[in-house]
């Protein structure tokens, strides 16, 4: 062993040395692809699971989605309530976006495009559920993360030759 190694740092070096270390180890694990990556999943998740649910068959729209467009769900906007305009429209474009748009992210395939789309959505799913905004506000953040440094190198638009992020 060196000298240098046999010295005993002062508590407020050791400190200041394990924070580096740890600073390190934090950025070699948090590389801009793999933020991208969970980004993208961790966002698809809660709108696939709901999508699915949507759906009876193969553009068959379940009836619990139906009802919860005609009964249940109403736009809380200045003066309403109000029901929504087209429930079985609104039902269909609502189950087509929440199975499409989060197999776009995995896939990283029109990323900045499915981003767009979450937002969208999210912004009708606030004035619907007004008291979700906590988690309407995540949903926001990830798709404007997704939307600003796009998809990453684990997609295919950047096999497509989307490298907008530099990393």
């Amino acid at each position: 062993m060196s000298d240098h190694q046999n010295m005993k740092l002062p508590l407020p070096a050791v400190l200041i040395s394990a924070i580096g270390a740890l600073n390190r180890l934090i950025q070699t694990l948090a590389q801009p692809w793999l933020v991208q990556l969970v980004l993208r999943l961790a966002l698809a998740v809660p709108f696939w699971k709901s999508g699915i649910l949507k759906w009876h068959g193969f553009f068959q729209l379940s009836d619990t989605a139906i009802d919860l467009f005609t009964q249940e769900f109403q736009l809380h906007l200045p003066g309403g309530p109000y029901p929504f305009p087209a429930p079985t429209v609104f039902a269909f474009l609502s189950g087509c976006g929440e199975v499409t748009f989060p197999v776009m992210l995995v896939l990283g395939f029109g990323t900045r495009f499915a981003a767009a789309g979450l937002i969208f959505m999210t912004a009708i799913v606030e004035l619907t559920v007004p008291e979700g905004w906590p988690i309407h506000l995540t949903w926001v953040a990830m798709a404007l993360g997704i939307a600003a440094w796009g998809p990453g190198r684990l997609s295919i638009d950047y096999l497509l030759g989307d490298r907008s992020f530099r990393s």
